[in-house]
């Protein structure tokens, strides 16, 4: 999980806007989030962070709460166009000149109206999942119908602490749990159901169409075809109606731009502003696997008392760190007493292992420790697939202070002058075939 960003205020008059700013990329990003938002608990879901993680590798993004909701102040929500002026205000206080401007559902409205307001600001407009009016007019047969808008608002603020609104909003996730639980609070710690109801009247009492043929910065309109929220025709008719503006529909079935086709949506935002499509990482890759931990920990534990047990572990925890920075490893996950780590090359995850043990036993610790070489799953900034439970259930073999590996690493380390002892072949509980496992000998060379 990434490290969230700083919260930091702008005031436009008397009002607190609370902003954030994660990367450090060559241009400038400001997203304008839909109906509430919250900063700081957007970081607590693995896709809203893996969205602005996207963003924020190419640009310097901006992020904010409008007024009224989240950790900005919680004041009567006022006009569109006053909430419109707290971009400029949170631009300024971000020190950004000129800045690209992402707006979802109803943040492309305001961002719209920015555009059209500052060109000399704005580098870019996109709109995502976005209108330029929500409810139906004669020559707008496609928005909704205001006594159908109504009995919505009064569902939704009866609703109001729940999963509201996430069949439409994100129905690829919808059924998921965990997903419910983190929007249910997202909408909590976001807004009241009163400011819910306010900001509901004003989403109705929007119109920019009169604006779109002003807007003259380059214009990026993306629509998922089959969402439940906007209507693609709001879509459609925001690129007939900005000048120049390049029209993208995508065939998913969110509003929620983190959610579902993602990586789609944000390849668009990337090439439209920066000229070039993102190459994805690799999601695969060889990697040797180190897994380690402390033999007898629980006895050990209670031996010695748990403040004790404390600063012993955190000291065993520094000089695992500290030979993996001597060895070249990487830190991939630590739990209890144990430590996942990878490493480019067999040998120096074998030598690591080994100081490792030899560092602890200072401590009076033993640990065991297992090694494997297969091809992991990227995910993000873990390591996981099947070379990653084998090298577990190696590990689990491993006697006290000693460091196993398996036969692929014996065979890769081949003219390194470590040595080893055939401990045979074993069955490797949830792994298919048999396993040919060997100890590093004592008499190793460093």
């Amino acid at each position: 999980m990434a490290t969230r960003p700083e919260t930091r205020y702008a005031r436009n008059g008397d009002v607190n806007i609370a902003y954030q700013v994660f990367g450090d990329g060559p241009r400038d990003l400001v997203f304008v989030p839909g109906w509430v938002s919250n900063v700081e608990f957007f970081w607590e879901e693995p896709a809203v962070v893996r969205f602005f993680e996207r963003l924020a590798a190419f640009s310097r993004l901006i992020l904010f709460d409008k007024r009224g909701t989240g950790l900005s102040d919680r004041v009567d929500v006022p006009n569109f166009e006053t909430r419109m002026d707290d971009v400029r205000a949170v631009m300024d206080a971000a020190g950004s000149e000129r800045a690209a401007l992402l707006g979802n559902s109803e943040g492309g409205p305001m961002c719209a109206l920015f555009a059209a307001t500052y060109p000399e600001r704005t580098t870019a407009l996109i709109m995502v999942g976005s209108y330029a009016r929500r409810i139906w007019a004669p020559d707008y047969p496609w928005g909704t119908p205001p006594e159908v808008w109504d009995r919505f608002v009064d569902d939704v603020v009866r609703d109001w602490g729940g999963p509201v609104g996430i069949e439409e909003r994100a129905p690829s996730l919808a059924n998921d749990q965990r997903y419910r639980d983190w929007w249910s609070r997202f909408v909590r710690q976001s807004a009241s159901p009163g400011t819910a109801r306010t900001i509901w009247r004003i989403i109705a009492d929007i119109d920019i169409r009169s604006v779109l043929p002003v807007i003259r910065v380059p214009t990026l309109i993306l629509h998922n075809a089959r969402e439940r929220t906007v209507p693609v025709e709001s879509a459609r008719y925001l690129a007939e109606h900005i000048p120049g503006a390049k029209y993208v529909e995508l065939d998913g079935i969110d509003h929620l731009p983190w959610v579902g086709n993602m990586d789609a949506v944000v390849d668009e935002i990337e090439e439209f502003v920066t000229g070039v499509r993102h190459v994805a990482e690799p999601d695969r890759l060889l990697a040797t696997i180190l897994f380690t931990d402390i033999v007898d920990a629980t006895r050990r534990a209670a031996e010695i008392g748990d403040r004790r047990w404390r600063d012993l572990i955190q000291s065993h925890h520094a000089a695992v760190r500290a030979e993996l920075g001597r060895f070249r490893g990487r830190e991939i996950d630590t739990a209890g007493d144990g430590f996942l780590a990878s490493f480019d090359g067999p040998a120096r995850a074998v030598r690591a292992g080994c100081s490792i043990a030899e560092s602890v036993r200072r401590l009076g610790i033993e640990i065991r420790a297992g090694v494997h070489t297969g091809e992991c799953e990227v995910m993000g900034d873990k390591l996981g697939g099947i070379a990653v439970h084998i090298g577990a259930r190696v590990a689990a073999l491993a006697q006290g202070g000693e460091v196993l590996v398996s036969g692929t690493v014996k065979d890769l380390v081949a003219g390194s002058g470590l040595r080893f002892d055939d401990r045979g072949v074993h069955a490797l509980k949830g792994v298919p075939g048999e396993w040919h496992l060997f100890a590093v000998g004592k008499d190793r060379p460093s």
